[in-house]
C-alpha cells in the first residue's frame, strides 16, 4: 500500500453522516437541490446551503457540468459543502468522461484552496444521470489519485469515497486497493 492509498478510503453509507472537513454534492445545474444525494445533501445541511446557492446562482447562473462551487455545510457535520455537476451519460460520445475527469480536478483544487484536510465524495454522476458505474468508478480513483500524487504540497490527507450502494462500494474497492 503507498502513502496515496492509504489516504484513499471506500465506505458504505449516507453522505450526510460522515464528519469530514467538506462533503462534495453531486449537484445539478441549478444548484437548488433535486433528487438523490443532491437533495439528501439540501435536507440533511439545512436552508443555509440553499440560500448560498442562491446567491451563487444570482452572480453566476448556476454552475456548468464539470466546474464546482463551494458553500456552508450549514448542519451537517463538515464546515463545506462542494458542488460539482457531474455530466449526464449519453452514450459516452458527448465527452462525458473528460467532464467527469473535470468534476473531481475542480473539487481537489477547490479544497486545496479552502485548506480542506479530510473530504468526502460520493458516486458523482451514477445515479439518474445514468453514467457507467465501472467506468465512474475507475475516473474517480485515478483522478484522485493523481491529485494526491501531483499536488505533495495539498493540505488532503483523507479522501472518503462513500458508496450509497454495494454496487459502486464493490467497484471502487477494487480500484483502491
Amino acid at each position: 500500500m503507498t502513502a496515496i492509498s492509504e489516504k484513499i478510503h471506500v465506505v458504505q453509507g449516507d453522505i450526510t453522516r460522515v464528519t469530514v472537513d467538506a462533503i462534495v454534492n453531486a449537484a445539478n445545474n441549478g444548484l437548488l437541490g433535486g433528487g438523490g444525494v443532491d437533495g439528501a445533501i439540501h435536507r440533511a445541511g439545512g436552508s443555509e446551503i440553499l440560500e448560498e446557492c442562491k446567491k451563487i446562482r444570482e452572480k453566476q447562473g448556476g454552475c456548468p457540468t464539470g466546474e464546482a462551487v463551494i458553500t456552508t455545510a450549514g448542519r451537517l457535520n463538515a464546515k463545506y459543502v462542494i458542488h460539482t455537476v457531474g455530466p449526464v451519460w449519453q452514450g459516452g460520445k458527448h465527452q462525458e468522461a473528460q467532464l467527469l475527469r473535470n468534476c473531481y480536478q475542480n473539487v481537489l483544487q477547490l479544497a486545496d484552496q479552502y485548506h480542506v484536510e479530510t473530504i468526502a465524495f460520493p458516486n458523482i454522476s451514477t445515479g439518474v444521470y445514468h453514467f457507467p458505474k465501472p467506468l465512474a468508478a475507475d475516473i474517480s480513483a485515478e483522478e484522485v489519485s493523481s491529485y494526491l500524487n501531483e499536488h505533495k504540497q495539498s493540505k488532503i490527507n483523507k479522501v472518503l469515497f462513500v458508496c450509497f450502494d454495494e454496487e459502486n462500494y464493490r467497484l471502487l474497492l477494487e480500484k483502491t486497493n
